[in-house]
Order: C-alpha cells, then sequence, then structure tokens
C-alpha cells in the first residue's frame, strides 16, 4: 500500500507545478508537526492529533494525484463532468441537429480544465491541517469512517471554492472550454425553436465538482486507514487507528 501511495503521489505531483509540487510535500510536514510522545502503550493527545493530520493528509496527496492527470475525471466515470443541469437541454437539442461533436468537444476541454484545476488545492488543505486543534483531532480519531473528511469539508469547502474559482476560469480559458462551451451555447440561443436563452454558470459548476470529486477521494482514503491495517503505513498510524480499532 504504501509503494502504491507513493506511485500515485509521483504520478500527481507530475502534472503539478513546482510551487505546488512543494506544498504536496509540505502536506507530509505539516502531518508530522505536532508529533509528541511515542514508545508508550497509550495513545497520547499529541499522537491522536498527529495521527488524524497524517491520515488526512495522505488522503489529500493521494486525492489530488489521482485527480490532476490526463483523464483524471474525463476518464473516470465516476467524475466525469457532462454539461451542467441547466445546459443538458442545449446539449441535447444540438445533437439532435447534427452537432454533437460540438457537444463533445465542449465537454472534453471542461473536464481537462478540472484536471488542470485541482492540483491548487494543496495549499488550502496545508492551512488547514495545522490549524487543526487537538481537540478537534481526538474527536476524529474515534468518530465515523469520514468524520475527518467531514470535519474537513467544513472547515475548507468555501476556502476551496474561492481559490479553485480563479483557477478554473484559467483552466478554462486555456483549454478552450470556454470558447467551445460558448461556441454551443450560442448556437443553442441562435435556434429559431429556442425561445428562452440560455447561460450556465460554466465556472461555478466546474468548480462544485472538483471540490466535490476532491473531497471523495479524500473521505476513501480516510475509510481505508481506519479500515485496512495495511493502509497505516506509518508506526504512528498503527499506534493510533490500531488501538483505536481494537478498542471498539
Amino acid at each position: 500500500m504504501y509503494k502504491k501511495l507513493c506511485v500515485l503521489l509521483l504520478s500527481g505531483i507530475a502534472f503539478v507545478p513546482a510551487t505546488q509540487a512543494q506544498l504536496l510535500k509540505k502536506l507530509g510536514e505539516a502531518a508530522s508537526s505536532a508529533a509528541s510522545k511515542t514508545g508508550t502503550s497509550n495513545v497520547t493527545q499529541g499522537e491522536a492529533g498527529s495521527a488524524i493530520k497524517e491520515a488526512l493528509a495522505k488522503g489529500v496527496a493521494n486525492g489530488i494525484a489521482n485527480l490532476n492527470k490526463t483523464d483524471g475525471f474525463f476518464g473516470n466515470e465516476l467524475y466525469k463532468m457532462l454539461l451542467p443541469p441547466d445546459a443538458v437541454k442545449i446539449g441535447n437539442t444540438l445533437r439532435g441537429v447534427g452537432m454533437g461533436a460540438q457537444v463533445d468537444k465542449a465537454i472534453l476541454s471542461i473536464n481537462r480544465a478540472a484536471e488542470k484545476a485541482v492540483g491548487y488545492a494543496a495549499p488550502i488543505f496545508v492551512d488547514a491541517i495545522k490549524e487543526m486543534s487537538i481537540t478537534d483531532a481526538l474527536k476524529l480519531v474515534s468518530g465515523g469512517n469520514n468524520s475527518a473528511t467531514e470535519y474537513f469539508k467544513g472547515k475548507t469547502t468555501d476556502k476551496l471554492k474561492a481559490a479553485f474559482s480563479p483557477v478554473v476560469k484559467g483552466s478554462l480559458d486555456s483549454t478552450s472550454a470556454t470558447k467551445y462551451y460558448g461556441d454551443i451555447v450560442n448556437a443553442y440561443n441562435k435556434l429559431p425553436t429556442t425561445f428562452n436563452k440560455a447561460n450556465p454558470d460554466l465556472q461555478d459548476y466546474v468548480t462544485g465538482m472538483a471540490v466535490t470529486a476532491l473531497f471523495d477521494q479524500i473521505a476513501k482514503e480516510e475509510s481505508n486507514i481506519r479500515a485496512n491495517p495495511a493502509a497505516r503505513t506509518t508506526d504512528l498510524l498503527k499506534k493510533v487507528f490500531g488501538s483505536s480499532s481494537s478498542s471498539k
């Protein structure tokens, strides 16, 4: 499992700018920054805090690596983005008049924009990991399978969306998603059968979908660490989560 995580993380870093690769490294540093006493049979508060941070750091790094690459969204049926809900009618209508290729081009470019944008999530999670209190961490160690992920949702969702939004806009522009999407919206609006002009917010849609996918990846990694002893790749994770699991 450790080798698999390393491979996934390294594959993700290949698609992240150099500064972001450094930030991914900081995730690991933040995870261990609160480490305290070891060598005792009981789990200390410091160890509990460090373990939950380490588990979250692994989830974040793994999630970013899985999504921040070619086909991270487009090639995954679970995360692949189609047109925004308000634009489904646009796609169906244009396919009916022989413009399916244009619709497909827009969908591909939208997914490429999301794959590029998700690489910029790292610094937000670095800050959230550092800000987590010992009290919060203690609650999360003995919580449900996704308790840490849910905590992070509450702490970082708004920040993620705010940080993603301009990045998503740049990604949409650089992958020509803005142009292709604009082309199909304009083509739809010009049809004689179109009475209500459409212009769904593509930037907001891609931002929200990217954040949702990232949290889903983090939740899966957290659940794996809690349930699968082989996923606890450090002595600290084995001590804290092994003890927590065995006591239930």
